[in-house]
């Protein structure tokens, strides 16, 4: 587990940590580094990888000097059942916080963001308010994101705050970017792409991705996610005909179909739309449900109007603000549902049994 923190003053890497409430038996030292971006100067950005650590296990730490606050995580579990929060376009408005909240309640094993984060849009203290509404969450669970156009900024290089901030683990996978990465969890292969680098076949995205969905073996993990922030399938008025969702979907669509993936996770669109399985815009048994879910809470608002008469391919389609939810039961079967906070409350309001595709006789790689 890679554990951030961010101070205004000088102190140490390190994270001491166990399994007892103020037991840190074990530490760990990390790096410190920060970045300046226009006349603003970021506080010490602390990161430390601790572990080994066991699968499915609460650890108590604390960080840095600062005895004074503790923390708790759950590892995720190292087999069926998982269960992942799925929410894109988050932003800082109040729509954000009950979202929050209602994914606070879900019980959930790891959070996966297909990107636009804090839509700091280069005024970098937002990031700072951003960190600070996310703690609560993000120092509890795993949270693996992806960028979005407004992690961008106007800068060079770009993502610089993106970057520093949200460093994820994309060596790990064979990456040399952190703007698009792999890990394995639980059964489920997450493949995590980025709209807003190259991606055209010459690119190092698109060879790294050939190779990595060549390495999956679905024999350890039956079900493959992928998260993108542009949506390749989309029928709102909001968002059309943009390069990153046309070209890379005419460049990437036949690797994620060839490779038999499960679900495309997508936001950008600040609204919620569920396709069929898909391939090359027809449904197709074999190919991934897309599955758009920008519906954070961002402080655009949402994007209502959509294009009519609705396509077959399109199953639900609704301009609420809300989060999802996969509940990987087996190596078989999901349970995807997708809540609706738009009202104040809590609300189901799409839910579906998804059939892994390995699974399927005539599908299989």
């Amino acid at each position: 587990m890679r554990i951030s923190w961010i101070t205004d003053d000088q102190t140490p890497a390190t994270v001491a940590y166990g399994t007892s409430p103020g037991d840190y038996a074990k530490s760990a030292t990390g790096t410190t580094s920060s970045y300046q971006f226009d006349v603003y100067k970021s506080g010490q950005i602390h990161e430390v990888v601790i572990g080994p650590l066991h699968p499915d296990t609460v650890y108590y730490y604390r960080c840095g000097g600062n005895s004074a606050r503790k923390f708790s995580f759950k590892t995720a579990p190292s087999a069926f059942p998982i269960k992942f929060a799925i929410v894109g376009d988050l932003g800082q408005t109040e729509h954000t916080n009950s979202t929050l909240q209602h994914i606070s309640e879900a019980n959930y094993d790891m959070l996966l963001l297909p990107g636009d984060l804090s839509y700091a849009d280069s005024w970098q203290p937002r990031w700072d308010s951003f960190g600070q509404m996310m703690e609560p969450l993000a120092s509890q669970r795993p949270w693996m994101v992806t960028q979005g156009n407004h992690e961008v900024e106007i800068s060079t290089p770009p993502f610089t705050a993106y970057n520093a901030r949200w460093r994820m683990p994309f060596e790990d996978s064979g990456s040399t970017s952190n703007l698009y990465y792999s890990f394995s969890v639980a059964g489920v292969h997450v493949v995590m792409l980025g709209s807003y680098t190259d991606f055209d076949p010459s690119s190092a995205q698109y060879k790294w991705l050939q190779s990595d969905l060549a390495r999956v073996d679905r024999t350890k993990t039956p079900w493959l996610v992928v998260l993108i922030h542009a949506p390749w399938y989309n029928t709102n008025k909001a968002h059309q005909g943009e390069t990153e969702s046309v070209d890379m979907k005419k460049y990437m669509e036949s690797l994620l179909y060839n490779a038999r993936a499960d679900v495309v996770f997508t936001g950008h669109v600040h609204a919620y739309e569920r396709f069929t399985r898909v391939y090359e815009d027809q449904a197709d048994d074999c190919g991934p449900i897309h599955i758009t879910v920008g519906d954070g809470g961002n402080r655009e608002g949402l994007a209502t109007k959509y294009i009519d008469p609705q396509l077959e391919i399109s199953i639900f389609r609704e301009a609420s603000f809300g989060h999802g939810e996969l509940e990987v039961v087996n190596a078989t079967h999901a349970l995807w549902t997708w809540h609706r906070n738009d009202d104040g409350e809590d609300v189901v309001s799409d839910s579906l049994w998804i059939k892994s595709i390995s699974s399927v006789d005539n599908c299989k790689v």
